[in-house]
């Protein structure tokens, strides 16, 4: 069935290529009509690979009146100049790259689909570039008009040389929630340390780029430099705490034997039936434990009603909005990928395989629970920031959407 169908795959690709040349030059193969605004110059032989393998395929060549713009020569759009795969060869050659999959073997894999097909590791590494082409422009993309009324702040460390030395370096993760619950990857920076002047670095970028609505809830993990940064760029912004990383952190103050009776205290706080239960538990568990562990005492009075703030909320969004298990979710996902490999040349490259796995669909990041209730919450967004909160970007040239 493969072979007939490649014998195939000449006839069509040319006939595909022969229709977008009539269209773009407004008539057929010797067609008179006065819609016509080029004609043809023969054809030329390219060989390009399909998912069905190499072929040799004639492409037709045309050319546009004077009058029709500065470029005279038809280039087509579904086969570039240059182009030797269609984006779904491309697409599949990155995607196994991304997944840890060196070129050897990838070549391996792919043998009997391509059929020939040349594949060097250039040509994997020019790939690559192009990646890092659309993350350096991700970067640099305008915010305006975008709205988030969540948005989910958390460092994913990873281990990258630097300056000669492999150490763990923090990558600043941000995801926002528009109203229809779509979680958006906002922005990804590797940064020296997890400290205020690096988070606020991140949030006064979001700001200038022009992100000028506040989101309504910012959910956080306990660094201390991260919260003082939210509070300065985005004053009004309430803030949840992570009940995931605080029961850590409660746990880290206790020996091992008191740990189960810590969980219980805390799960009976997060998982209350209502704001006022939470409260009562909260005041129980304080109570219980300026007695018996004051260490423990004190850790959970530092995060205090931020680690309630999601009852305000609908409780079909509680699950969603106590915890950054969004980001960790990324987090587990690129350390499953990347097991095999122990460190990174350099903190770009690691930040290039994040962008990577979410821009390619690997990584798929599903809407939140009880989204259709977020409409409201829109409704009472922190009005935009003033020019003296923030300075907007001037003029930036529209670039790729984000993931």
């Amino acid at each position: 069935m493969t072979e007939a169908l490649r014998r195939d795959v000449r006839a069509k690709v040319e006939l595909i290529l022969s229709e977008e040349i009539d269209a773009a030059l407004g008539a057929g193969a010797y067609e008179r009509t006065a819609a016509r605004i080029g004609y043809r110059q023969g054809t030329k032989e390219r060989e390009i690979s399909t998912p069905l393998g190499k072929d040799v395929v004639s492409f037709p060549r045309g050319r546009y009146f004077e009058k029709h713009g500065e470029n005279q020569e038809y280039h087509s759009t579904i086969l570039p100049r240059y182009a030797r795969r269609v984006k779904s060869v491309n697409a599949a050659l990155i995607g196994m790259y991304l997944g840890g999959v060196n070129t050897r073997r990838v070549k391996a894999v792919l043998r009997p689909l391509l059929r020939g097909t040349p594949l060097s590791k250039s040509a994997v590494s020019r790939l690559v570039q192009r990646l890092k082409e659309a993350f350096d422009q991700w970067q640099k993309r305008p915010l305006d008009g975008w709205r988030f009324v969540v948005m989910y702040m958390d460092a994913i460390y990873l281990k990258a040389r630097f300056a000669g030395k492999v150490s763990s370096v923090p990558v600043l993760a941000v995801i926002g929630v528009t109203s229809k619950g779509e979680k958006v990857l906002v922005s990804l920076e590797a940064k020296g340390a997890e400290s205020q002047e690096a988070w606020r670095s991140l949030t006064q970028g979001l700001v200038q780029r022009g992100l000028k609505h506040a989101p309504k809830l910012v959910i956080i993990d306990g660094n201390p430099g991260l919260r003082a940064a939210v509070a300065i760029t985005w004053p009004k912004a309430e803030v949840q705490r992570c009940t995931v990383h605080k029961l850590r952190n409660l746990l880290s103050h206790a020996p091992e034997h008191a740990h189960e009776a810590i969980r219980e205290d805390f799960h009976a706080i997060v998982y209350a039936a209502s704001l006022s239960e939470a409260k009562a538990a909260y005041e129980r568990m304080l109570s219980v434990w300026r007695k018996s562990g004051e260490a423990v005492a004190r850790s959970l009075e530092e995060a205090g009603e931020e680690l309630l703030t999601f009852f305000k909320y609908p409780e079909s969004q509680w699950k969603t909005l106590r915890t950054t298990n969004a980001i960790e979710r990324l987090n587990l996902e690129f350390r499953r990928r990347i097991k095999t490999q122990s460190s990174f040349p350099t903190p770009e490259a690691a930040l290039l395989l994040l962008f990577g796995l979410v821009i390619s669909g690997q990584v798929k990041m599903r809407k939140i629970d009880g989204w259709k209730e977020l409409s409201d919450a829109e409704k009472s967004l922190p009005a935009p920031l003033t020019e003296e909160q923030g300075t907007v970007t001037k003029e930036i040239p529209e670039l790729i959407p984000a993931a």
